[in-house]
């Protein structure tokens, strides 16, 4: 699969993003979460819970960074990218629904991942309609 310019760009942003935040969690997540002004317990049970899904998407954004390069993971790269970039923003939405308003620093990252998700709808849009008009 041969990417666009505009593509391997969306991958690029979604991959650094996706690297730096899920590293920061898995390597210092109370230093990741106090900067959303979250305290975390030194409690290892919480600390694995937190450290386990960070090194997920670290490893995602790995994937959609090798995706620019790598033309056999490029389509798995996009999944990620798309998956990753509008799961967030909708958790948040849902949280938003049923929890209230979240504090500013947590409004600023649904703000940044909405941004994402819409370049890289933007990016990938003639895959998209192009996969959706396949019967």
């Amino acid at each position: 699969m041969t990417l666009t310019r505009l593509e391997k760009l969306a991958l690029c942003l979604s991959g650094l993003t996706a690297v730096g935040i899920g590293a920061t969690i898995t390597l210092a997540p109370q230093t990741f979460y106090a900067s959303y002004s979250i305290a975390i317990a030194q409690d290892p049970s919480l600390l694995s819970e937190l450290r386990a899904p960070g090194a997920g998407l670290t490893t995602l954004g790995i994937l959609m960074l090798v995706g620019i390069w790598r033309s056999a993971l490029a389509q798995l790269a996009v999944a990620a990218t798309l998956v990753v970039f509008l799961a967030f923003p909708t958790g948040r939405f849902i949280g938003l629904a049923v929890d209230g308003l979240p504090s500013p620093g947590i409004l600023a990252a649904l703000a940044l991942e909405i941004a994402i998700a819409a370049f890289c709808l933007f990016a990938f849009r003639r895959r998209l309609i192009a996969r959706a008009a396949q019967p």
